[in-house]
């Protein structure tokens, strides 16, 4: 990829340019080298060296002390929280999230994609004595996780394919999937079924039915699900309950952030 600064306009510090484009490296690569942003950005190691430097000074960056990499920190994060707490998802999300913890009596969890992780940004815990589920906040991968699988299955797949790309897979469980391909055969079956289900992939004894939540361009911005034991789980009984009350929910969330086509 060729950095995208130009000369166009005269009013642009190009420094700040360049650190942007560094930081959205940074997200769709995750953890990089100062030779992997040098070659992706096509700017000289010096530069990005001064900069992501800079970067992290300001607390927008970390380094790996093992490998010396660079990645994006939380901190635009707690940004884009406070963001999304006034005006956006979050806050949009949270009356169908209580209606659905009022239906299912189980944790339910919104989320958003950073990079290739998906962010824990709001939950209800369930009124059981015994709870399950992560924290707000928390970063899990999201190939194997049911907020993740519900965005990724709705992601063109070429893009799904170049995300893959950027992921070093590792098996949590016995039931995680780290087959590319048996990845991708489930994500079309997902986005046939207009549901996720995580079986136990990323954490034992935890199963989370999701559903996507797209944006006014259609594009899935986040996700909502519900999470339970698997000793409190029968197939037969909640998987349609559960999937039909998720739909629902992400369907009104979404039609809330201005989509207008019916999520099949």
């Amino acid at each position: 990829m060729r950095s995208q600064v130009t000369e166009e306009n005269s009013n642009n510090v190009k420094s700040v340019l360049k650190a942007f484009l560094i930081m959205e490296e940074l997200d769709k690569g995750g953890e990089l080298s100062i030779g992997d942003l040098s070659e992706r950005l096509s700017m000289d190691k010096a530069t990005v060296h001064r900069l992501i430097n800079t970067i992290k000074e300001a607390g927008y960056a970390n380094q790996n002390l093992d490998n010396k990499k660079y990645s994006n920190s939380l901190k635009l994060l707690a940004m884009g929280n406070r963001v999304m707490e006034k005006t956006g998802v979050k806050h949009i999300s949270r009356v169908y999230m209580e209606t659905l913890s009022a239906q299912s009596g189980e944790t339910i969890n919104l989320g958003v994609c950073v990079g290739n992780k998906i962010i824990y940004i709001d939950k209800l815990e369930s009124t059981s004595t015994i709870k399950v589920g992560l924290g707000i906040g928390t970063s899990v991968p999201i190939y194997c996780s049911g907020l993740g699988k519900a965005i990724l299955a709705f992601i063109p797949e070429k893009d799904v394919k170049s995300m893959l790309d950027t992921i070093a897979f590792e098996k949590f469980t016995n039931h995680t999937i780290v087959d590319r391909e048996e990845l991708i055969d489930s994500l079309r079956e997902i986005r046939k079924a207009g549901y996720s289900v995580d079986d136990e992939e990323y954490v034992e004894g935890l199963i989370c039915i999701g559903a996507p939540i797209f944006d006014y361009h259609g594009l899935p911005v986040a996700a909502i699900t519900i999470s339970c034991p698997k000793y409190r789980y029968n197939v037969e009984k909640h998987l349609t309950l559960f999937s039909g009350l998720v739909i629902d929910a992400a369907q009104k969330i979404s039609k809330q952030l201005g989509y207008k086509k019916r999520v099949k």
